[in-house]
């Protein structure tokens, strides 16, 4: 006899076939989520750890910021101290400088002339006063202009004084201070 086959094989292979389409389909879709999981896991903790580096250099940045104006506040500081410092060294320099015109101005006085006002701006000296004569200024301008601490006296006014005063001139005279060369200092 004849063997015949009468089951439904195609239907059961194409039946079989699409059971291994389905669990093909599955287990890619399956391994996609998964991948897509590991990525996004993955991109999750890089982008956590670049926001923990980046919260890092934001706070590295502002104790920077910090120490940076600390250091410009210590600098104004060290520049103030430093003005401070070269206003007291020229202070301590000239001080000698100022007895040695008082006492230049007392050494040039002629008998007979006093100051009654004195005043120094920069380098120059204005000096108002009282003259018997004018003789006595004109020898109290030449005496200026012998000295080796002034120069350039120039007289501005003379005038007859007061009641107070008769027989006296006022005069006002500046003079522009210089300073000597040092063995003019010894003398």
């Amino acid at each position: 006899m004849a063997n015949i086959n009468l089951r439904p094989w195609r239907e059961e292979l194409r039946a079989e076939k699409q059971k291994q389409f389905v669990v093909m389909i599955l287990g890619a879709a399956i391994i996609a989520a998964g991948l897509v999981f590991l990525w996004k896991t993955d991109m999750d903790s890089r982008i956590a750890y670049q926001q923990s580096r980046n919260a890092y250099i934001e706070t590295a940045t502002k104790k920077l910021d910090e120490q940076i104006r600390e250091i410009e506040s210590l600098k104004r500081k060290r520049d103030e101290l430093l003005a401070r410092m070269q206003v007291i060294q020229d202070l301590q320099g000239t001080r000698p400088v100022i007895v040695r015109v008082f006492d230049e101005l007392v050494r040039t006085l002629p008998d007979g002339l006093f100051y009654t006002d004195l005043k120094k701006t920069e380098d120059k000296l204005s000096i108002v006063g009282m003259a018997e004569s004018n003789s006595r200024i004109s020898t109290l301008m030449r005496q200026f202009e012998e000295s080796d601490w002034f120069a350039d006296p120039s007289l501005s006014n003379v005038a007859e004084a007061d009641n107070r005063r008769a027989g006296y001139s006022q005069f006002n005279l500046s003079v522009q201070q210089k300073t000597p060369e040092p063995e003019a200092e010894d003398k």
